[in-house]
C-alpha cells in the first residue's frame, strides 16, 4: 500500500471507530467482586471432546490444527498466539495469526525443515545457518462465518522468532511482535526484537521488513489510536515499561517517529507492580503521566528499559495484551499486584495525545482491576473488545485457562475454558460482524470460531 493510500485509510477507520466504539466508558469499580466470576451465561459445561467447555447454547468449531498441510504447501506451524480480524471479499474474515516459536527443527516446514526449500530466501527475515531455522512468524486464514468454515490459510511472516503478539492497524493490517532480542551470532544472521508488518489483505508470504522505530526489546503486543495516530506497545519482562511511539507518518509506520516511556508525574520511577507495601498504587485512581523521550532505542544491550527507568518511566509487571477501545487504551500485566495474579490498567489518551498541546490535559493511567483469588482470574493476557461493550481476556495461568469476560462495573464472568491441556488462551478475536468469537488453543496449536447467544452478555 501506498503512503498515501495508506493515510487514507487510515483517516476512514478512524472516523469509523470513533462513532464504532464505545466499551467501558461508565465508571469503573477498579476491583474485582466476589471470589468467583459470575454465571452471567450459565455455568460452563463440560466439553465431551475435552476440548473446550462453554456454558449451554454456546458451541465451537475447531479447525487450522498445528500439523495440517496448508494451502501453499507448507505445514501449520505450532503455539497459535496473538491474532486479529479483518473484513475479507464476499463476507468473508481474514484471520493473521501468530506463532510463538523459536529456533530449530519443524514448524511450517516439516522435519528436517524439507519444505523450506520451496521458499524463496528474500520472503525470510533470518535464514539463520547450518540446520537451523527461524521459525516464528504469521499464518493468514480466510473463514466463513456463514458456513462456519475455514476456506484457505498459508504462511505470510517467516524467518522470525518467538513472534508472541501484537496488533491491529486502523488500515487493514497486523504487525507482529518478537518477544525476544537474540542477537546475530553464530547461528543468527540478523538482529531480533522488532515488529513486523504484514497485510491482512495480501495473498502468500510476505517479503518481511522490521519497524525499528518501535524499538528494540521483548515485544508483547500493540495498540493504535485511530485519532492520534500513536502505537502504545507492552514489554513482557518483569521489569518492562510501557511505551509510545508518535509516528512520523500516521498511518506509515516503517517512517518512524519518537519512541517514549510512560511516566507518572510527580511520581519517577513509579513501581506499579504493587508486589511492595511501599510502592502501592491504588485501584481506581486516576494518575497523570507525561512521557519520557528515548534514544538508542535499537539497544543493542538490551537495556532500554532500565535506561527509562533510570529516566523516571514507570516500571511494570510484564505487560502483555494491549487494545485500544472505546477511546481508551487497555492492557494487561500478567504477575502484577499484591497476589501476582494479574492487573489491568487503562490508559486515557490526552485530547491533544503526541501534540505540542498535550501539557494542557495530560492522558491519565489508573488501575481498573487487581484480583486477590486466583478463581476471579489469574495471569491476565491478550484482550480485546466485545461487541456487546465488554472486554474479554484470555488467562496464561497454570491450570485449564478460561476465556472471561469483564464489564464496566469491574464485573468478571466466564465464556469458556480450556479443557484440552493446561496451556494458555491467546488471540481473542471477534469477526467483523460480530457474530464470532476466534480463540487460540497455544499448546498443540488450534484455532476456535464459537457462536451462541452472545447477547445474553448485554444485560450483565
Amino acid at each position: 500500500m501506498s503512503s498515501a493510500a495508506s493515510r487514507r485509510a487510515f483517516l476512514r477507520s478512524a472516523a469509523s471507530l470513533g462513532l464504532a466504539l464505545t466499551v467501558l466508558r461508565r465508571p469503573a469499580l477498579a476491583r474485582a467482586r466476589g471470589a468467583r466470576p459470575v454465571e452471567a451465561l450459565g455455568p460452563l459445561v463440560p466439553d465431551p471432546a475435552g476440548i473446550f467447555d462453554l456454558p449451554r447454547g454456546f458451541e465451537y468449531r475447531a479447525f487450522s490444527r498445528a500439523g495440517e498441510e496448508m494451502d501453499d504447501g507448507l505445514l501449520v506451524p505450532e503455539r497459535h498466539d496473538g491474532m486479529a480480524a479483518f473484513p475479507g471479499p464476499e463476507g468473508k474474515t481474514l484471520l493473521v495469526r501468530n506463532h510463538e516459536n523459536a529456533a530449530g527443527q519443524g514448524g511450517a516446514f516439516g522435519p528436517g525443515n524439507a519444505r523450506l526449500a520451496s521458499v524463496p530466501a528474500d520472503k525470510l527475515y533470518d535464514r539463520a545457518g547450518g540446520p537451523v531455522v527461524c521459525l516464528g512468524g504469521t499464518t493468514t486464514l480466510v473463514y466463513d462465518t456463514t458456513r462456519q468454515r475455514l476456506e484457505r490459510h498459508w504462511l505470510s511472516l517467516a524467518g522470525t522468532l518467538v513472534n508472541c503478539a501484537g496488533g491491529a492497524t486502523p488500515w487493514g493490517s497486523w504487525i507482529s511482535c518478537e518477544e525476544t532480542t537474540a542477537r546475530a551470532g553464530d547461528v543468527l544472521q540478523r538482529d531480533h526484537g522488532y515488529c513486523f508488518e504484514v497485510r491482512a489483505d495480501a495473498e502468500g508470504l510476505q517479503a518481511p521488513a522490521p519497524l525499528p522505530g518501535l524499538g528494540r526489546f521483548r515485544h508483547e503486543a500493540l495498540a493504535i489510536d485511530p485519532r492520534s495516530g500513536c502505537v502504545y506497545l507492552t514489554e513482557d519482562m518483569f521489569d518492562g515499561l510501557f511505551y509510545r511511539c508518535v509516528p512520523s507518518s500516521p498511518g506509515n509506520l516503517a517512517q518512524g517517529g519518537k519512541l517514549q516511556a510512560l511516566r507518572v508525574r510527580d511520581a519517577d520511577s513509579l513501581d506499579t507492580r504493587n508486589w511492595h507495601a511501599l510502592s502501592h498504587v491504588p485501584a481506581g485512581e486516576a494518575l497523570e503521566v507525561d512521557w519520557v523521550n528515548l534514544d538508542r532505542i535499537d539497544a543493542p544491550e538490551d537495556d532500554l528499559r532500565a535506561r527509562g527507568f533510570l529516566d523516571g518511566a514507570a516500571r511494570f509487571a510484564r505487560g502483555e495484551g494491549v487494545h485500544y477501545a472505546g477511546g481508551d487504551v487497555w492492557f494487561t500485566c500478567t504477575t502484577g499486584g499484591r497476589a501476582k495474579l494479574g492487573q489491568l490498567w487503562r490508559y486515557t489518551p490526552s485530547p491533544f495525545e503526541g501534540t505540542r498541546q498535550e501539557g494542557e490535559q495530560r492522558g491519565r493511567l489508573s488501575l481498573f482491576l487487581e484480583p486477590a483469588e486466583s478463581s476471579v482470574m489469574e495471569s491476565c493476557d491478550n484482550l480485546c473488545a466485545a461487541p456487546w461493550g465488554h472486554l474479554v481476556v484470555c488467562e496464561d495461568g497454570p491450570d485449564h485457562d478460561r476465556l472471561l469476560g469483564i464489564t464496566p462495573a469491574g464485573v468478571v464472568y466466564e465464556l469458556g475454558r480450556n479443557a484440552k491441556n493446561q496451556g494458555e488462551l491467546a488471540g481473542c478475536t471477534f469477526s467483523p460482524d460480530g457474530g464470532t468469537l476466534f480463540v487460540n488453543e497455544y499448546e498443540g496449536g488450534v484455532t476456535l470460531a464459537i457462536t451462541g447467544p452472545f447477547e445474553r452478555a448485554r444485560e450483565i
